[in-house]
């Protein structure tokens, strides 16, 4: 940290963070309360110091960690997590190999063989094609196309 890097005043900084979210929903009602309540607590997780030292530094300012979602508020290794967790659930959901059709007229792009399993889900509108997803049995390449 610089020495001449300034800080905001943390009394000043509260007010205006719970300012604007009375602002936004002009009440003490359950979810104002509940908003609060997440933002001292995100602000105070020694986990993620940054979010801390971003809000004083102003780099995030009031109105914007007042709507922030916990995703939003998350340390960068939360998010790298979170990133990964939903791309394997995405993956999982697409193709489990026991719910596949075996193929060998689909190559793998990756290691050029012919032993892979596919599924076809409609993923857009209907009048559009359906999806194939593949999963390469040799090298465990996923892969997809319309």
């Amino acid at each position: 940290m610089e020495k001449d890097e300034a800080f905001y005043e943390v009394e000043i900084l509260a007010a205006e963070i719970e300012d604007n979210i009375y602002k936004e929903f002009k009440d003490t009602n359950l979810k104002y309360k509940n908003r609060v309540r997440s933002r001292v607590s995100n602000l105070n997780d020694k986990k993620n110091p940054d979010l801390k030292l971003n809000v004083l530094r102003g780099h995030i300012k009031p109105e914007r960690i007042a709507v922030m979602t916990a995703e939003e508020m998350a340390s960068n290794e939360m998010k790298q997590l979170r990133q990964k967790f939903t791309k394997e659930a995405i993956n999982d959901a697409q193709m489990s190999l026991t719910g596949g059709t075996k193929t060998d007229l689909i190559k793998c792009p990756a290691c050029k063989r012919s032993n892979c399993t596919y599924n076809q889900v409609q993923t857009r509108s209907a009048d559009e094609p359906m999806t194939t997803f593949c999963y390469c049995n040799e090298c465990g390449k996923r892969w997809k196309f319309c």
